[in-house]
Order: C-alpha cells, then structure tokens, then sequence
C-alpha cells in the first residue's frame, strides 16, 4: 500500500513550531539565521553520528575550545585527536574528522553543495545533506533516525524499515521547503526526540498531528514498522593489565581495523570461545580474575576475560602509563570499562 498523503502542507506548521521550541544546542545558529558556521555544523554532525546530543554536547564544547576552527583540527596530531575522541564510539569517524579536515584546509574551505561535501573524507549521503541545508541554505533531503521516524508516521508507511527508507526519503523529499530547508530539517530532529519520540509519543503536543496519518490511525506508535533483528554473534577475549610499580602498560591498536589507533590495554586474539592467556603482551605470572567485562558494538558483542600480572621490568613495547591517570589516557570505552573494573578488584 502507497503512503498517504497528509491533507496541509507540514512545512509551515513545523517551522511555526520550530521558531518557538527549537533546541539550544552549542553548534546551532538561532532558526531563521543566515550565518551558522560550518564547522561547528560540520563537527556536530560527524559526533552526532549514532551518539546522542547529550554524550556529544560536552565532547563537543571540549572540541571546540581546544581546535577553534578547521585548520587548528587539521594541524592537531592525529593521536591528540583520538584521545580527544575516546568515548564517543566509532573510532573511524575520528579518523576521518582529521582527514577531512585536512581536505577542507587543501580546498581553501567547506565545498557548499550537497555533491561538493559528499566528495570529503568520511562525510557521506546524510552528512553532505544535512551540512548542505544547515551551513548553507541549500535545499536537501535530511534523514536521520529521528526524520525517518516522523515521516513514517506522519504517511503511515507500512513498508518495514529499513527496506522502506527509499519511500520514506521520497516522502521526505515532497515536503521539504525550498527556503528553510536547514531549520526544516533540525525541526524534525528536535521534533523525534522530544515529541514523536520512539515510545509513548506526545501526540497532543505535536504541530503535525492535524496532518499526521498514523495519529489519524489511531496507531502513531505502530510506525515505523521494523524488520526483525537478527542475533548478534558473540565473541570472547581477554585483557593484559600489566603493572609495573605505579605503572601499567598500555599499547597502541593497528592503524586500521576496529578502534584502529587507539591507545589501549593489550588484549589477546578476539574469538567465538574464550581464549584465555592467549597471545600476552609479555611472559609474566598471569592470574585471571573472576571479573569479566561485557560490550556491545555494531555488529558483535563482547565478552572480555581479565589478565593481570606483577612485572619487575619495563618493556619496549607500548607505554607505561600512571595507574592513578589512566582516565587520561583516552581509552575506548571497553578498555576503560575493564581498567575500572581491574582498579575495583585491585584496589
């Protein structure tokens, strides 16, 4: 079944919205301003990629301060960057910030069209949108988790995301503005997160639901429809706290892979079974703890084992690092959780 097409134009009643209850966040120009800058619109979006405004929005002030403008990013050390990075997840991203600002300083400044910044490192279908409309004015297609939520509802598409993300672009295509389009699309964002929200959405309080086909339904929290998720597979590890004096080793990751060139605990082979002390970092007395460490990424989930050992020398290999800064140290997530989970075991 096509999707139903809502009976007034949701643009205008949106913006209305929008002008009145728009979001203060650090990276936004007040709706209607012809001057955001973009780079402040450009490193939102990168962060904002699968991580919620409220882990981004200190990161984000952090950032700024310190690399005030794209060429200071562009001039950092990749690995100041990384640390700067740690806990937002999706290490590639942060790679591919350094590198597309690099880009940017090579061409002189941001490209201000939607193909031109599709043409950067790490900026894709999405992100060249939303910079388009938001930094520049020009009108694009924004679709983000909260967008495709609000227009799934909004013409009751019943094609299961995300097989049906083609219909809901095209939906969104019919009913972005040729002016605004930028406050249009952060109006949709602000809409999916504080009102048409995943459960229990605040119908009442919505702008659209005079236009909405899934309140007219009597159903907006059926939409969208999912497909069934599959199992994620898992996998087991182990983790090398090797500790010398005050001092424990931390290495740096493979350039490329996951959480490439991030510094990190050493850890051992990640397999379907548990690979106990398998693949140390050095010969040691190793003792496993029964403490064991879960996470969760895009596509596995984790389970870490946890290794430690009393070692009377430095080796060459890594960095011996302070025990009482290892929060300094930028780890990824999952190393930090197991750092604080040795630290609680072995106080």
């Amino acid at each position: 079944m096509s999707a139903k097409r809502p009976s007034a134009p949701p643009a205008k009643l949106l913006l209305d919205w929008y002008d009145s209850h728009a979001r203060d966040l650090p990276w936004r120009a007040a709706p209607g301003s012809n001057a955001p800058d973009p780079y402040r619109v450009w490193l939102s979006e990168i962060m904002l990629q699968q991580t919620t405004v409220a882990a981004v929005r200190p990161k984000f002030e952090a950032f700024v301060a310190r690399w005030p403008s794209v060429e200071a990013l562009a001039a950092a050390p990749e690995a100041d960057l990384m640390a700067a990075w740690a806990g937002l997840g999706y290490y590639a991203r942060a790679r591919n910030l350094h590198a597309c600002a690099r880009a940017v300083v090579a061409l002189g400044d941001f490209p201000t069209t939607e193909d031109g910044l599709r043409a950067l490192p790490g900026v894709g279908a999405y992100t060249a949108a939303a910079i388009a409309a938001i930094a520049f004015g020009e009108r694009a297609v924004v679709v983000d988790a909260n967008v495709a939520r609000v227009v799934a509802r909004l013409f009751a598409i019943e094609r299961p995301l995300p097989g049906g993300m083609p219909e809901v672009r095209a939906a969104t295509d019919e009913i972005t503005p040729d002016t605004r389009s930028g406050d249009f699309a952060q109006a949709m964002m602000d809409l999916g997160s504080s009102v048409c929200t995943p459960r229990s959405p605040r119908c009442l309080a919505c702008p659209l639901s005079s236009v909405c086909e899934g309140y007219r339904l009597g159903n907006p929290e059926g939409f969208p429809i999912k497909a069934a998720k599959l199992a994620k597979p898992q996998r087991h590890g182990t983790i090398f706290w090797a500790q010398h004096d005050d001092k424990v080793l931390l290495v740096r990751r493979p350039p490329r892979g996951l959480l490439g060139g991030m510094r990190a605990l050493p850890t051992g082979p990640w397999a379907d079974t548990p690979p106990g002390l398998a693949d140390p970092p050095l010969a040691a007395g190793w003792q496993m703890l029964p403490e064991t460490v879960a996470h969760v990424f895009t596509h596995f989930r984790l389970e870490l084992s946890l290794a430690v050992a009393r070692v009377d020398g430095h080796s060459d290999d890594g960095e011996w690092w302070d025990v009482t800064e290892i929060d300094s140290a930028g780890l990824p997530t999952v190393f930090a959780k197991a750092a604080d989970a040795i630290r609680r075991a072995r106080p």
